[in-house]
């Protein structure tokens, strides 16, 4: 399932071309990570009363289109697993009128705080935590 935010563009997220900085696009992808968790009921104070955290392992960005004060976009949040300690990110950075401005890829993973080692299973990590795990692209 694809979680989508949306988001304003603030003139102080701008740089000296008048566009938006180029790291404030992974700042806006974090954030609908946070937001995704948070609506399927893992927010980040469940996290760490149990122990765990999500971290990006890798990213990468494709900046496909500018952005400037004012616009408004929607960015979209698609998680995937697989049978490892990983987990696949997909985002998209849209424009109001359906123009991608940036596509984001990245691995991430959820660290045993204790341990500072990743968690088996992130999945299921998720899911026993999760009130909406279909949000995640975890089957109920």
């Amino acid at each position: 399932m694809t979680y989508f935010v949306d988001v304003t563009v603030r003139g102080y997220e701008l740089d000296t071309q008048g566009h938006l900085n180029q790291a404030v696009y992974l700042q806006y992808a974090e954030h609908a990570r946070w937001e995704l968790l948070r609506e399927a009921g893992v927010a980040q104070e469940k996290l760490l009363a149990h122990g765990i955290g999500p971290v990006q392992l890798e990213v990468t960005v494709k900046y496909l289109r500018e952005l400037r004060g004012g616009d408004r976009v929607r960015v979209s949040c698609e998680l995937s697993y697989g049978t490892g300690k990983t987990f696949g990110v997909r985002q998209q950075i849209v424009k109001e009128d359906g123009t991608v401005a940036a596509e984001i890829q990245g691995v991430g993973g959820i660290l045993d705080l204790t341990a500072r080692r990743l968690v088996a299973d992130p999945a299921g990590r998720f899911a026993s935590l999760a009130e909406k795990p279909e949000l995640l692209g975890i089957a109920p």
